[in-house]
């Protein structure tokens, strides 16, 4: 019984050692960001991390995830309150200079997932709310790289809630966002 044990460990190892023609660019993005809003006055700090792939080097998909503290205001008036996005995306760009080594991609991406409102309370409100809602995105921005695997990236997305449901048909909600961010970009 050790000995096949052994052999699959030693083939697995084998395995993940080979290797392979990398078929899909991908990359990892953390990023810091400004959210403007009309139910907010100033921008407010946010952060979050992009993570995707580029098939065939012009279309592919991303995951997106937002974090923006303190976005109604500050905590005497609202108490702890976020806004949380999570969005899959589908993401266009035109690499110029090549998928390796320095370049730079303009991209497009728009897609739908879930924005999360929550305030605990505070001075203005004194009960304590919480909204999961489908939302959608759209965007553009662009990446450009040092060398093979570092970059930088910036974009500009405007993000929405949707009410009602597939069956009954979606209409756009009533809470809606622009935000600015730049990061890193690790491919």
């Amino acid at each position: 019984m050790k000995g096949v044990a052994k052999f699959w460990v030693l083939a697995a190892v084998i395995a993940v050692s080979v290797p392979t023609t990398a078929r899909a660019e991908g990359y990892v993005s953390p990023w810091t960001g400004v959210q403007f809003a009309n139910s907010v006055g100033n921008g407010r700090a946010g952060f979050g991390v992009n993570a995707g792939g580029m098939g065939a080097g012009i279309i592919g998909g991303e995951v997106g995830f937002g974090f923006n503290p303190s976005f109604f205001g500050s905590k005497n008036d609202f108490g702890n309150n976020t806004v949380l996005d999570l969005m899959g995306n589908v993401i266009v760009g035109i690499p110029i200079g090549g998928t390796h080594g320095a370049g730079f991609r303009p991209f497009f991406t728009a897609g739908a997932g879930l924005i999360r409102t929550q305030i605990d309370g505070g001075n203005v409100f004194r009960v304590a709310s919480s909204s999961n809602q489908l939302g959608a995105n759209i965007g553009a921005g662009a990446m450009g790289y040092f060398n093979d695997h570092v970059g930088v990236r910036g974009d500009v997305r405007y993000l929405r809630t949707l009410t009602g449901d597939v069956v009954n048909g979606l209409d756009l909600g009533g809470f809606d966002f622009w935000r600015v961010s730049a990061g890193i970009v690790i491919r």
